[in-house]
C-alpha cells in the first residue's frame, strides 16, 4: 500500500488586517469607572493590544474580538456593543460571498478545517451547489474518520488517455497512451480576476509543484516560474504558433472556439506524449463537440463554467452541465477512457466533491487561489486602482505557504466527506449521484402528481 498523502501546512499570518463581520463600539459617556472593568477581565486581550491603524483607520477590535460576548453581557451601564460591518457585507460577488471569503483566509492562514462550536451556519438549500445533499450515513464507524481513521483513503486521480483493454501482442511503454497521476484531484488554473505579479506566479507554481499537481498557464505567463515548474504545466493554446519554443510541457489545452481540429492534429505531431486537454465552455451544443472530440482521438475534456459557476449562454449551472457530459459519455460507453475536468465556481472543498459526485474526475481551482491572498474580489485592479490587499508585492514564499494551507484545508475535508460516506478511493465518488440528493429532482418528484386529476376521479367540493 503506498504511504499516504499528507500536506503539511504551515502558519501564513495575514500581511493585512482582516475584514470582519463585526466590530466592537465601545462608549465612554457615562463610564462608572469601575476599579475592575470588563475590558480587563477579556481573556483574549482584545483591548490590552488594541491598535488602531491611521492610514487605513482601521481597529484591532474589529478583528481581533472572538465573538464571546462577556464584555457585552458585564458591562453594568451597557456601554459595549458589536455592529455588523457594511464593508465585510458588500464584500465578495457569488459564489465568493463574504462568508466564504472569510472561510478561505481562515484555511490559508492556518491550513485548517473551520469549525464552529455553534454549529454549522451555512445555507440547507440555494442555488448551484447549494442544491446538493450529500449520504453521510457511514459517519459513524471511526475506522472511516477521514484524518485520524486507521484505514487508507486515497484521493488520487488519472489524467489521460486510459486504454479501454490490455495487449500482450505488441511490445509498449505505455507512450501511446499518456497517463498522469495526481495525489489531488485539484488543478491551479490563474484566475480571471485579480491582479497577478510575477512573484504570484512563482508562488502558485512552487505550490502546485510541492503538492504534485498541475498548474494551466498561458505562453505569456511561462517567463514568470522557474523551468522546474514547467514540467508541471499544462500551457494554454492560443494559436498553432503559440506550439513551438516549449520547454517540456506536461501538457497542451486547446480552447473548442479555435479551429481545434488542426490545433490537436499538429500539438499531437510535435508532441504525441503529452496530455492534450480540449476546453469547451458551457454553451449551446458543448455535448455535441464533446462527442465530436472524442470521436477525434481527444480524451481530457476541460468543462469551462463562467466566474459564478453558471453556463456562458443561460442560468444552468456547472453541476447541469457536468451531468450532462457524464450521462452523455456513459451512453457512447467511453466513459472510463475519457477524463473531464471542470472549472469555474469552485469555491468551496465541498464544491469539489459535489462536482465529482456529478461525473468530474477533478476540477481547476482559481479564484479560490486568489481569495487565498487576502483578495476580497473588490475590481479594484481592474479600474487600475491601488490593490488594499498589494498582492503583487507579496514574496512567492509567502503565496505557497498560503496556497498550500488551502488545499491541505480541502484535502482533509474531502478525507472527512470520503470518510463519512464509507468511500476509500475518490475515484470511486465519479458519478455517485445516489450518494447525493438534488433539491430539483426532489421538488420534481414530490410535486409533479399535484393538480392532476386521473380519469374517473371527481372533484370534491367542500
Amino acid at each position: 500500500m503506498p504511504s499516504k498523502y499528507l500536506i503539511h501546512p504551515v502558519d501564513a499570518p495575514n500581511r493585512n488586517a482582516p475584514l470582519s463581520k463585526s466590530g466592537i463600539i465601545a462608549r465612554e459617556e457615562g463610564c462608572l469607572k469601575c476599579p475592575v472593568c470588563v475590558k480587563t477581565k477579556c481573556v483574549y486581550n482584545v483591548y490590552k493590544d488594541r491598535k488602531l491603524d491611521p492610514i487605513k483607520m482601521v481597529d484591532s477590535l474589529d478583528y481581533n474580538c472572538k465573538n464571546c460576548f462577556r464584555c457585552i453581557q458585564s458591562c453594568p451601564k451597557q456601554l459595549i456593543h458589536k455592529s455588523f460591518h457594511q464593508e465585510f457585507e458588500q464584500m465578495g460577488q457569488y459564489p465568493f460571498t463574504s462568508e466564504v471569503i472569510a472561510q478561505i483566509w481562515q484555511q490559508a492562514t492556518t491550513g485548517k478545517v473551520p469549525v464552529s462550536g455553534a454549529g454549522y451556519h451555512g445555507p440547507f438549500s440555494g442555488p448551484g451547489f447549494d442544491s446538493m445533499w450529500t449520504d453521510m450515513s457511514e459517519i459513524v464507524r471511526p475506522t472511516r474518520d477521514g484524518i485520524h481513521g486507521r484505514e487508507y483513503i486515497s484521493t488520487a486521480v488519472d489524467l489521460g488517455d486510459k486504454p479501454d483493454h490490455l495487449s500482450f501482442h505488441e511490445i509498449s511503454q505505455g507512450k501511446d497512451h499518456p497517463l498522469v497521476t495526481i495525489p489531488l484531484p485539484i488543478l491551479f488554473r490563474l484566475p480571471a480576476v485579480g491582479g497577478i505579479g510575477s512573484n504570484t506566479l512563482k508562488g502558485w507554481g512552487a505550490a502546485a509543484r510541492y503538492l504534485g499537481t498541475l498548474i494551466s498557464l498561458s505562453k505569456a505567463h511561462l517567463w514568470m516560474v522557474s523551468p522546474k515548474v514547467v514540467q508541471n504545466t499544462i500551457i494554454e493554446l492560443d494559436s498553432s504558433h503559440d506550439l513551438m519554443n516549449f520547454q517540456d510541457p506536461l501538457g497542451i489545452e486547446i480552447s473548442s472556439e479555435l479551429n481545434w481540429e488542426d490545433l490537436y492534429s499538429s500539438a499531437k505531431e510535435i508532441y504525441p506524449h503529452k496530455l492534450i486537454i480540449l476546453r469547451v465552455p458551457l454553451k449551446n451544443g458543448f455535448v455535441e463537440v464533446i462527442k465530436r472530440a472524442y470521436e477525434y482521438g481527444i480524451r481530457l475534456i476541460h468543462v469551462q463554467a463562467s466566474f459564478e459557476g453558471s453556463f456562458f449562454d443561460s442560468g444552468l449551472h456547472i453541476k447541469d452541465g457536468i451531468r450532462k457530459v457524464h450521462l452523455s459519455l456513459l451512453d457512447m460507453g467511453v466513459r472510463d477512457q475519457v477524463t473531464v475536468l471542470a472549472s469555474g465556481g469552485i469555491a468551496l472543498a465541498e464544491h469539489v466533491a459535489k462536482a465529482i459526485i456529478c461525473g468530474a474526475d477533478a476540477v481547476f481551482v482559481d479564484t479560490a487561489l486568489q481569495v487565498a491572498l487576502e483578495c476580497r474580489l473588490c475590481r479594484r485592479c481592474e479600474l487600475e486602482i491601488g490593490c488594499p490587499a498589494d498582492i503583487q508585492s507579496a514574496s512567492p514564499l509567502w503565496v505557497a505557504r498560503r496556497s498550500i494551507n488551502l488545499m491541505s484545508a480541502w484535502h482533509n475535508q474531502l478525507l472527512e466527506i470520503l470518510g463519512a460516506m464509507g468511500i476509500r478511493d475518490i475515484r470511486r465518488l465519479r458519478g455517485e449521484t445516489g450518494r447525493a440528493m438534488l433539491f430539483e429532482e426532489l421538488e420534481r418528484e414530490t410535486f409533479r402528481g399535484l393538480n392532476k386529476i386521473r380519469e374517473g376521479e371527481e372533484i370534491e367540493l367542500s
